[in-house]
């Protein structure tokens, strides 16, 4: 058994991660999951070089895309690290049909970017966002609208009014390359949605 106790934060998050995301895969496609949540930590590692928000970039799927609790989280990595992948993670009130929730989902994520998230909440959020607009801008360039068929919502203006409102929400990132990056995507991808 590898040994994990001596190993720095964010190794200790990525190999949580890797096991929790374990044989699981990108919506429609056989990308491997982990992939995603690497991408963003690597993004939020652009932006700041503190070593448990970048944990928690990796970690940000597990609590709402797995079967690890908040609770467990918070026993391995602590209250900080617990408090923003908690922030990050929607309530998927998994009793009720996925595309019925889906706007009240984004809706309160936007709120809680508008007034309860902090700056380090606010960068995991950028780059969790950013690293699904890349994948998605990639994949509007190879099959087109059959794209939104693979989520829960499949009306493209419904992503495109999501995605435009998280940009107007972290704003106050707009000085960060990965802020420039992302508007430059939404834009692309649904100006004609405008």
């Amino acid at each position: 058994m590898l040994a994990v106790e001596g190993l720095p934060v964010f190794e200790r998050a990525a190999i949580f991660a890797a096991a929790a995301h374990c044989g699981t895969t990108r919506k429609g496609n056989q990308i491997p999951y982990l992939t995603h949540p690497v991408e963003t930590a690597a993004i939020v590692a652009e932006m700041t070089d503190d070593q448990e928000l970048i944990a928690a970039a990796v970690l940000h799927d597990v609590v709402e895309d797995t079967e690890v609790t908040l609770s467990e989280l918070r026993e391995f990595f602590g209250e900080r690290i617990a408090f923003y992948v908690g922030g990050e993670s929607e309530d998927k009130r998994r009793e009720l049909p996925p595309e019925s929730t889906w706007k009240v989902r984004k809706q309160e994520t936007i709120d809680f970017l508008k007034s309860g998230a902090d700056r380090g909440a606010k960068m995991l959020a950028l780059a969790d966002k950013l690293s699904n607009m890349r994948s998605v801008a990639r994949d509007v360039e190879h099959i087109g609208d059959r794209l939104w068929e693979r989520f829960h919502q499949k009306d493209k203006a419904m992503h495109g009014w999501m995605y435009r409102q998280v940009a107007e929400a972290l704003r106050e990132l707009q000085e960060y390359p990965a802020w420039k990056e992302y508007d430059w995507l939404v834009r692309r991808v649904f100006e004609q949605d405008s």
